[in-house]
């Protein structure tokens, strides 16, 4: 959704209808994730995906009847159909799609949520998918507003109080309730999408393997930031356009800046004086992702003074050193793959195995 947010919001802005396709649940080998979307606007124009060209077809369709009747619709796509090849998901996966028409009169916090989205600002949007509700109603859940309604105050109330604090986390799913929010119920299906700011990206050590990790860490979807205490080597040039360049000592900015469950954090100064510091303040912080980058004999050497610098084993226990998966990796473009790897196999719990070695889904239930 992130990726066709300023189109959607170009149509809205003009009062032109389209039809909004979000996909709500997937399980097995799905190509596409919760919250993946597409749009049908004037004269048929196409923005965005929901199965990487599997269903398209057919989702196109039911996004213009949407514009046409004003009603929203729930379908489900999978390989076991009959015609699975023609409008199925012949990798082998399922996707379930709530489809929608998109109107300032219906949704007149779509402008809102753009913006914030736009902005950086935290946003959660809540859809009805299914039960006794009115199905495609939203309601945009800010962190001290709202705007919007599911159809009943209860239900309103739950969920928004429910969308905050999935908000934090950057959460998206389903969640169950009852006709007026009561929670021990599950008649009522609702689809969070949670726009949290892009997660953070903190690379101390501006160095070529540094300018490699920033640019995948760009490519990936982070906010870079890089730092390094000495300015003949940070400067902005030798970095991706959006990234952050700071000059100051990695301990002391680190130690001034906010970090989230969300955070990576790679160390690649590779000198004692600049990594230990700045180490013995991440790894008492929260972070996703913690790694440091040098020879075993390095490794070794650092570990021993950040014991002696009081840490301990719990919190040693969150370092990833020396970082980055086993792939061979000579050039700091292919060490920032593998950096990259490690990252994204712990963000997901994967082990790093090629899958022509492993057997069953490729993505395990529950995981997008």
């Amino acid at each position: 959704m992130r990726e066709i947010l300023a189109v959607l919001d170009r149509w809205y802005g003009a009062r032109v209808p389209f039809g909004l396709a979000t996909v709500v649940a997937v399980s097995r080998s799905a190509p596409r994730g919760p919250g993946a979307a597409m749009a049908v606007g004037p004269d048929g124009e196409v923005v965005g995906s929901v199965s990487g060209g599997c269903v398209e077809g057919a989702v196109f369709e039911l996004a213009q009847e949407a514009v046409q009747n004003g009603a929203a619709r729930l379908e489900t796509f999978g390989y076991s159909d009959e015609d699975a090849f023609a409008v199925g998901l012949t990798c082998g996966g399922e996707i379930t799609v709530l489809v929608r028409p998109v109107t300032p009169a219906r949704d007149p916090a779509f402008g809102a949520v753009a913006a914030s989205v736009a902005g950086g600002e935290p946003v959660t949007v809540a859809t009805v998918v299914d039960g006794p509700a009115p199905r495609g109603a939203t309601l945009a859940v800010w962190p001290r507003t709202a705007a919007g309604s599911l159809g009943t105050r209860g239900l309103d109330a739950a969920v928004a109080a429910d969308a905050r604090g999935e908000l934090a986390l950057g959460v998206t799913g389903l969640r169950h309730y009852g006709p007026h929010g009561e929670r021990r119920e599950d008649t009522v299906t609702v689809f969070l999408q949670s726009f949290a700011p892009p997660p953070r990206m903190l690379v101390f050590g501006a160095i070529d393997y540094a300018a490699a990790v920033a640019r995948i860490g760009d490519f990936l979807g982070y906010r870079v930031t890089v730092c390094d205490a000495r300015p003949v080597f940070a400067t902005p040039r030798r970095f991706p356009e959006r990234a952050e360049v700071v000059v100051d000592w990695p301990h002391r900015y680190l130690r001034g800046t906010r970090t989230d469950e969300r955070t990576v954090i790679c160390v690649l100064t590779h000198d004692p004086k600049f990594d230990v510091p700045v180490l013995l303040e991440a790894l008492r912080r929260p972070a996703a992702y913690i790694g440091a980058m040098g020879s075993r004999r390095t490794h070794d050497d650092r570990l021993r003074r950040l014991i002696e610098s009081g840490l301990t084993d719990q919190e040693l226990s969150r370092l990833r050193s020396p970082l980055g998966l086993d792939l061979g990796a000579r050039t700091p473009e292919e060490v920032a793959v593998s950096v990259a790897a490690e990252i994204v196999a712990l963000r997901w719990g994967g082990t790093g195995t090629p899958l022509s070695g492993t057997r069953g889904a490729i993505h395990p239930r529950g995981v997008g």
